[in-house]
């Protein structure tokens, strides 16, 4: 009683003196201090809900921070100097290059893709060419497995560097020679490393090396090759050149992309962002559920302190006072899971860097950024009163009577306007600070309105169990019996179940199924009348001879054509493409160049929506196509204009129509086709694809006459480069598993703060058990029946989590790949089976916990406290 005598002694004076506000805050301050000094024990669940949240967050956060870090301190080796100027098709002339060289030592690289094939001609890849000149690197050091020095290889003529993969592709060995188009080249050494390699566009293919006059002595590069000349300006007193204004402007006019070492990769600066911003999400989406389980621990907190809040009020103490006591107790508490979520989530980076140092481009920082910090504590506490100021607020309107009387949990109540007007509050700073910390308001809303949706669908489906299970008739058998009775109590865990494991079993299973109809769609579903190959860097000279030797080996195959070239956006209707302000679905479009063609007719697969097409023998002012949904997204109409830099030269054309694409047909399309006479005097290449009719008889096409017209149009026309469909989208579905792999392991999360919550679900349960045992072992129950009554419930709420989780995975899952990504829905019976075994066990694991719990307390003590 000497609390209680102090609470009121305190009380009274602070009181009496009008200290008011300082000595009530004082006052709670000091009774939590008491309450708490009794340890941490019974708190496990709380500490790990919101460790596990903030752990997330933070160690996404360090670790994107890591990364970035990494690029701008390390921004001059990656990008290979200060300052990068790229180009496509055309090589800087005199006149340029000295524009460049005033800004400091100048670089060049050029960068294209071609076949590499043995010499005997028996197999063939796709390979990514990387011609240096004698100065490289400017900056950095490049690995070879010799340890001699690049330049010292690569001064020979013919000579080549080809990494490891490839040579165990085309089984050779250094000192062998193979073929880059019908250009004999020598394997000199092995590329290990180079230290500029994220600045080159991704390779399609495994990267080799060769001097810039071996590459001009190949013959692969001829007017219209897709290539890139890049080249690298190192600036002479080290100070970064800036991209933007007078130094800027002038490149741009030419044709050149700019980058400076600020900023090396703007594309893996893009992906680092929104793969920050979706785990962000994702470890908030686990603290929400997590939250759950939050609001359960607090329920049992203020279950075991229901004396201590009678006798509280009873000598005089106010609810604010009690109100403000539980909560500093419960925020002490939580503050322990937040720091040990951000010691976690701080370590990932070192973690990272110890395992996957090695492979990742570049090295990471080991500071720690305080925003991560700030972002994953502010996380926690939100999250944490989110979930403990309704509960607290409940049990502060509790009547000191109704308190001592009840035996076994607290009565339900609704809590006062004051809790409830501060759960609001809460609740909406938190979607601020969401707003605010992923700077993605549209994606940060949506998904946060998402989780609500999900989070009250499974409440309410609970509810719903709940209702049915106590109107069901009762079985004749006293188990069963008693176990739909615990499915049905108002106070059971029927709830509790179908929302901690319903949240993470739905988000697993649609991501299940998601990935099962994407996978379906890329190696099943493709058009009946797709192409075998596509053919690049074919010259119009050669036309001819590519279309008799593809019908040499498969005379019924089809060829189709366009001439393509390269470009980028300059301006639309005269704003410069930089000052244009894009939505996030179109904005790739003006980044960096496009594939551009000419046409007389609309090409396959493309249908005009708005205006009209040219007429045959056109000979106005330049006209363009356009793609329907980027123009609306760019604010593009009829009548807008475009001005393109091709080779060098802005061009300037009027939008004639506007296209709606079928992609998917892997048909010849561009999102910018030009009427003939703007491009048809250009220097150009042509774009074929190769398609093989399916025999017949087995509607498949012949494995054989493919593999044949890649041999016979690279025996014939070594330059051109011959993509296999079939190799490519193989290569994206690896790609796309490793993504998918990704995801389920974050949708994981989720149920693993689920598995947390429905733990913590059977501890607040676990009084009311153990009294409901004590009684029925009193009325003759034994140990095997309370077992068999446990199990039955246990395993009934399992199965109907699953399948209520199950049910809305599935219908999300119907909508994402209908209406989002517009591909057939595919039912997955083994991502079902998965769910309902994960629900099952963690069920039975954690109820099965609690049941020995219950069968090992005696009788005795418990009846001696009624």
């Amino acid at each position: 009683m000497t609390a209680a005598f102090d609470f009121g002694r305190s009380a009274g004076s602070a009181s009496r003196s009008g200290g008011g506000m300082i000595a009530r805050f004082g006052l709670i301050l000091k009774l939590a201090g008491r309450e708490l000094r009794s340890g941490l024990g019974g708190f496990g669940i709380l500490i790990a809900c919101i460790a596990l949240g903030v752990g997330v967050i933070t160690g996404v956060g360090a670790l994107a921070d890591s990364l970035l870090d990494g690029f701008s301190r390390q921004g001059r080796v990656l990008l290979g100097g200060d300052l990068t100027a790229t180009r496509v098709h055309q090589r800087a002339n005199p006149s340029e290059r000295a524009q460049m060289s005033a800004l400091g030592t100048v670089g060049e690289v050029a960068l294209l893709r071609s076949m590499a094939r043995t010499v005997d001609g028996r197999d063939q890849t796709l390979v990514e060419i990387k011609g240096v000149d004698g100065s490289y690197p400017l900056i950095g050091d490049a690995t070879l497995q010799s340890g001699r020095a690049v330049q010292d290889v690569l001064s020979k003529s013919g000579a080549i560097l080809a990494p490891d993969g490839l040579l165990k592709r085309l089984q050779l060995k250094v000192g062998d020679s193979f073929r880059l188009g019908g250009y004999a080249v020598r394997i000199a050494d092995v590329l290990v490393s180079e230290p500029d390699k994220i600045s080159a566009r991704p390779p399609f293919g495994p990267r080799v090396m060769a001097s810039i006059d071996t590459l001009l002595a190949s013959g692969l590069i001829q007017p219209g090759t897709l290539i890139n000349w890049q080249y690298r300006i190192l600036a002479t007193d080290g100070a970064p050149p800036t991209r933007d204004g007078a130094i800027a402007r002038p490149y741009q006019d030419m044709g050149f992309v700019l980058r400076d070492r600020r900023n090396p990769s703007p594309e893996i600066k893009r992906a680092l962002d929104r793969l920050r911003q979706f785990l962000v999400l994702l470890g908030l989406t686990a603290l929400l559920v997590g939250g759950v389980g939050v609001a359960n621990a607090v329920a049992t907190f203020v279950d075991r302190r229901q004396k201590v809040i009678a006798t509280y009020k009873s000598i005089g103490g106010t609810s604010g006072v009690v109100f403000g006591v539980l909560l500093s107790q419960i925020l002490a508490i939580a503050s322990v899971g937040i720091a040990i979520g951000l010691l976690f989530g701080a370590t990932i980076p070192a973690l990272v860097a110890a395992v996957y140092g090695n492979v990742l481009p570049v090295e990471l920082s080991t500071s720690i950024g305080w925003r991560s910090l700030a972002v994953g504590a502010g996380y926690g506490f939100l999250v944490a009163l989110l979930f403990a100021v309704w509960p607290l607020g409940q049990a502060e309107r509790i009547k000191p009577a109704g308190l001592f009387r009840d035996g076994v949990g607290t009565p339900t109540m609704w809590p006062g306007w004051i809790a409830a007007s501060l759960t609001a509050a809460i609740a909406l700073t938190l979607i601020v600070f969401t707003v605010v910390a992923t700077g993605v308001p549209r994606l940060s809303l949506g998904f946060l309105g998402g989780v609500i949706l999900i989070l009250g669908v499974f409440w309410g489906l609970g509810v719903v169990v709940t209702w049915a299970a106590r109107r069901l008739p009762r079985p004749r058998r006293p188990e069963f019996a008693l176990a739909m009775t615990g499915i049905g109590a108002p106070g059971g865990l029927t709830r509790s179940v179908t929302l901690s494991l319903g949240a993470g079993l739905s988000l697993l299973v649609a991501i299940a199924l998601i990935d099962r109809a994407l996978v379906s769609e890329l190696s099943g579903r493709l058009p009946a009348d797709s192409p075998d190959y596509f053919a690049l860097d074919i010259t119009k000279q050669d036309l001819p001879k590519f279309e008799q030797a593809v019908t040499r080996a498969a005379p019924e195959a089809k060829v189709q054509t366009a001439p393509m070239l390269r470009g980028r956006i300059v301006s639309l209707n005269g704003v410069a493409a930089a000052d244009v302000k894009a939505g996030p679905d179109a904005a790739w479009v003006l980044r960096g160049d496009r594939g551009l063609s000419f046409s007389e007719e609309l090409p396959k697969g493309s249908r005009v929506v708005d205006g009209t097409w040219w007429a045959p023998g056109y000979r106005g002012e330049p006209q363009v196509s356009f793609v329907s949904d980027l123009a609306k997204d760019l604010g593009l109409g009829i009548g807008d204009t475009i001005t393109v830099n091709v080779l060098g030269r802005n061009i300037t054309a009027r939008i004639a129509s506007l296209r709606e694409i079928e992609w998917e047909s892997l048909a010849i399309n561009f999102v910018m086709i030009f009427s003939p006479n703007t491009l048809a005097a250009a220097p150009y290449n042509v774009l074929a694809t190769v398609r093989i009719p399916p025999d017949p008889k087995t509607g498949v096409a012949d494995e054989d006459r493919s593999i044949a017209i890649g041999r016979e149009v690279g025996r014939d026309l070594p330059a051109v480069t011959m993509v296999r469909v079939k190799d490519a989208i193989e290569a994206f579905a690896g790609v796309f598993a490793n993504v998918m792999a990704a995801v389920r392991a974050a949708g994981a999360l989720t149920l693993l703060a689920g598995a947390l919550v429905l733990a913590g679900a059977l501890a607040t349960a676990q009084r009311r058990r153990i009294m409901q045992a004590v009684i029925l072992k009193c009325l003759g129950a034994t140990r095997s029946k309370l077992l068999l009554a446990h199990a039955v419930e246990y395993g009934l709420l399992a199965l109907i989590a699953a399948l209520l989780a199950a049910g809305v995975g599935i219908v999300a899952a119907y909508a994402i790949a209908t209406l989002v990504l517009e591909v057939p829905f595919v039912m997955s019976w083994s991502a079902l089976g998965l769910a309902i075994a994960a629900s099952v066990g963690l069920v039975l694991t954690f109820g099965g916990v609690g049941t020995w719990r219950v069968l090992q307390t005696r009788p005795v003590p418990h009846l001696r406290s009624l």
